[in-house]
């Protein structure tokens, strides 16, 4: 049942992700709250948003079945993984239905093609995705590296001051959209900080194999993230590229930082307990304690009071 389940999601997805009857613009036209907007995505842009959905939720479904072959308190890493491409995936369909976007007046007005008008389609809903997102892409990574709780904290924080400013400038029309911006690359070289010297060095005392798996989801991240600065610079911010090549920038971004993010972690983990990154948790048939006088479960032997004494002392013990 599980397996037909999990076919039957795959087929929907590569349905929807690959229909040659898309006719989300027709639907969703280029008209919002009475205004209608000069630069947009074209079928184009929506099938190539449609596909890269296909991907995310493809991924997370991939995930979700790998994680079927660990214990329940050995998934953590599975579950936030599968948890961020699945949210990329209803983004990129809200973005592929030409809905989640408002109208914004560029900055500079050009004469060249795909870019020549008064407004340009800003899509709020991808940085309600990367609001969700980047915070649980950069848990997985701490976790990695056995960080403790306030420095994920603060390090997440910064993520958030990133997005936050970078919707902001994006929604602003006037020059003041790139003081936002530099608020934002602020905040992202302090995310870089923690990652690549406080996570480094964390990582490293934890053993090779660990940090190897951070040292490569860690450098893969650095290095994409580096590039949004850049995509924002041409899209949002200078209004250079077309709103189809936005989405081939980004879509090829958000595929590196989330799908292939996610399936290097995940092999990269597959080994290693997360009990050694001092993520103790356990599953409450772990907990399981039998009744004195009630039947031992594996043996079928009864449990006297003394038993369980002793089995408490010798868990103190070893607690100890």
């Amino acid at each position: 049942m599980y397996k037909l389940q999990l076919q039957t999601a795959f087929g929907l997805l590569a349905l929807i992700g690959t229909s040659h009857a898309n006719n989300a613009l027709n639907v969703n036209t280029n008209t919002q709250n009475n205004k209608h907007v000069d630069i947009a995505i074209t079928k184009w842009g929506s099938d190539w948003y449609f596909a890269i959905m296909s991907i995310m939720g493809a991924t997370a479904l991939g995930i979700l079945a790998a994680s079927s072959r660990k214990p329940r308190s050995d998934r953590v890493f599975f579950y936030i993984s599968a948890a961020l491409c699945f949210t990329a995936c209803v983004a990129y369909f809200a973005m592929g239905s030409n809905l989640g976007w408002t109208p914004i007046d560029v900055e500079w007005q050009r004469n060249i093609g795909g870019v020549r008008g008064a407004n340009r389609e800003i899509f709020y809903a991808r940085y309600i995705d990367w609001a969700i997102t980047t915070p649980l892409l950069l848990t997985d990574l701490c976790l990695t590296a056995g960080l403790p709780w306030p420095t994920i904290l603060w390090t997440i924080a910064l993520d958030e001051a990133m997005i936050v400013t970078g919707l902001i400038g994006a929604l602003v029309k006037s020059r003041y959209k790139w003081g936002f911006y530099v608020f934002g690359c602020v905040a992202m070289f302090g995310v870089f900080w923690q990652l690549a010297v406080v996570g480094r060095q964390s990582a490293k005392r934890l053993g090779k194999d660990v940090y190897k798996v951070y040292m490569m989801c860690g450098v893969l991240t650095l290095f994409i993230w580096l590039l949004y600065p850049v995509a924002w610079g041409l899209c949002e911010g200078g209004n250079v590229i077309t709103a189809n090549d936005e989405g081939v920038f980004y879509g090829v971004l958000d595929f590196f930082a989330k799908p292939i993010f996610s399936i290097a972690l995940i092999y990269g983990h597959w080994g290693i307990s997360p009990a050694r990154l001092g993520l103790q948790i356990n599953d409450y048939t772990d907990m399981e304690q039998p009744v004195p006088g009630e039947k031992d479960r594996k043996n079928g032997t009864l449990r006297s009071n003394q038993d369980s004494v002793g089995d408490g002392n010798q868990e103190i013990a070893e607690g100890a």
